[in-house]
């Protein structure tokens, strides 16, 4: 019943609009100001690298951050920034709002782990909602009209591929 409700009642939808723009500002606003003051992740990596707990709660966690993420630090500079910058205009816009919850999320996660609380667990527990909603979180913004374009050009392509093959069946 609740799920229904998140689902498809557009009071829900009002509902998730507001929380969508609450985290998607929380994002956009990280990421913007790490893409304008030259964010630099290896401070942050190695912190992780010097946490003990880390290394003991979280071994594989430890072992791509020490042997992946610090050898790489300016390719996950670049991805954090603009990551949490794309998370957040998603979610403002309403575009792609289930993926860029998801994606929000993980990198939520990905701080974690890293043994970094802030807002993240507060965050994790708004993007759910967001997530279980589904089409209806982004039912009051840009996913009204690009996600059936998109179906529409899914479709289109569909009915384009079953045109070849039926032709290539006639031929043969």
């Amino acid at each position: 019943m609740f799920m229904n409700f998140l689902r498809k009642n557009r009071y829900a939808a009002g509902a998730l609009t507001v929380i969508r723009l609450y985290i998607g500002w929380m994002w956009l606003t990280a990421g913007f100001g790490k893409i304008t003051g030259g964010f630099n992740a290896e401070g942050y990596l190695m912190g992780v690298v010097n946490n003990e707990a880390v290394l003991e709660q979280y071994p594989n966690y430890f072992a791509f951050i020490e042997g992946f993420a610090v050898p790489n630090a300016e390719v996950f500079s670049f991805m954090v920034a603009w990551g949490e910058f794309l998370v957040g205009l998603g979610l403002i816009l309403g575009v792609f709002t289930t993926a860029a919850a998801f994606f929000g999320v993980m990198m939520n996660f990905a701080f974690l782990f890293a043994g970094t609380i802030s807002t993240n667990p507060w965050m994790i527990l708004f993007s759910i909602f967001l997530l279980a909603a589904g089409a209806n979180t982004g039912r009051f913004g840009g996913d009204r009209w690009v996600v059936p374009y998109v179906k529409g050009m899914f479709k289109r392509d569909e009915r384009r591929d079953n045109g070849v093959r039926e032709e290539r069946v006639k031929v043969a």
